[in-house]
């Protein structure tokens, strides 16, 4: 039986919901629909992709029964709400990152869709990227020994402009849940177990969001992390993952295609290539259509997710930053 050319949906026009679009293009393929708060814009992205369908209103999204799968690209502060009414309505749901603001909102969604025997995934471009399968794949096979220790530096330099989502708390701003959630997924994928004992300290910016941040994370088994954001301080983003038998080099890791393995004993560098970074979303788009299609949800990593956002939540509530009408 040959595959259902599934219709996809997008939620949002902004940065991702173009590269979305130009990556189902790549494989001769149109978006079905698309929705945005103002219909303007969302017109003006169909004529630009050739998408067929404009929606008056966002509920008339969910309510389409032709929409197999939306793609939900607004602010996350938005996205419970949304990801609740797609749900019910019976979609598909690969949601951008961070999927919601804390483990409360992910866990009541986690239900739903298992309720409505449904795909959630968060589109965490670390979980698709081909570099990453054959890291996982090579430390699996013990060509590099035992993960020890993870140092992860991510860190952008935005302008104090206190009404852009960086740094607006009513956008549930700051360095956690717009850049930390990658650095975290990293050291996640390349643990054993999940972190339980963490350690940080943050400062908060003249509005209150979380501008910087360090963590150290350990695990039962031992593996080590340690962390570092910044929202007005310019970092590389930089993962070295240090195993028994040498340490992993990546740079640009939340779309990298390369990595280096510096070997311990000898000094002798093997450079690894997988993949293209220009492809990051057709990585993902592909990864999703596979778990609609076969049942076979394991490469979307939602339990990963739900580890990341419970140690997000986690933080923020030691550090008592709470968004604004948020309930953990």
């Amino acid at each position: 039986m040959s595959e259902k050319n599934l219709n996809w949906a997008v939620l949002g026009v902004g940065v991702i919901a173009n590269e979305m679009a130009q990556a189902l293009r790549k494989q001769g393929k149109n978006l079905y629909a698309v929705a945005n708060r103002t219909h303007a814009k969302a017109v003006d992205f169909a004529e630009k992709y050739s998408v067929p369908k404009v929606y008056d209103a966002i509920d008339d999204m969910f309510a389409d029964e032709a929409v197999d799968v939306i793609y939900l690209t607004t602010p996350h502060n938005t996205h419970y709400p949304f990801m609740r009414r797609a749900l019910e309505s019976g979609k598909h749901l690969l949601v951008e990152k961070s999927i919601t603001l804390n483990s409360r909102e992910l866990d009541d969604m986690i239900a739903l869709a298992a309720e409505k025997n449904l795909v959630l995934a968060e589109a965490m471009t670390i979980w698709h990227m081909p570099l990453y399968k054959t890291l996982w794949q090579r430390i699996a096979a013990g060509d590099f020994g035992k993960v020890q220790i993870m140092t992860l530096n991510f860190g952008s330099f935005k302008e104090y402009d206190m009404r852009n989502r960086f740094f607006n708390m009513s956008l549930a701003g700051g360095a956690l849940l717009d850049i930390g959630v990658y650095a975290l997924s990293i050291v996640r994928s390349f643990m054993t177990e999940t972190p339980t004992e963490i350690l940080s300290q943050w400062r908060p910016s003249p509005t209150g969001s979380d501008e910087f941040a360090t963590m150290l994370l350990k695990n039962p088994r031992g593996q080590m992390a340690t962390v570092a954001l910044s929202m007005h301080s310019k970092q590389p983003k930089r993962a070295v993952i240090s195993c028994e038998r040498g340490y992993i080099e990546i740079v640009e890791y939340p779309r990298a295609d390369k990595a280096v393995f510096v070997d311990a004993a000898t000094g002798s560098v093997e450079k690894i290539f997988a993949g293209d970074k220009t492809d990051a979303l057709l990585y993902e788009l592909n990864d999703m259509e596979h778990a609609i299609q076969s049942g076979d949800v394991a490469a979307m990593k939602l339990d990963q997710s739900k580890d990341v956002m419970d140690i997000m939540t986690r933080l923020r509530k030691a550090w008592n930053l709470r968004y604004p009408n948020e309930i953990w």
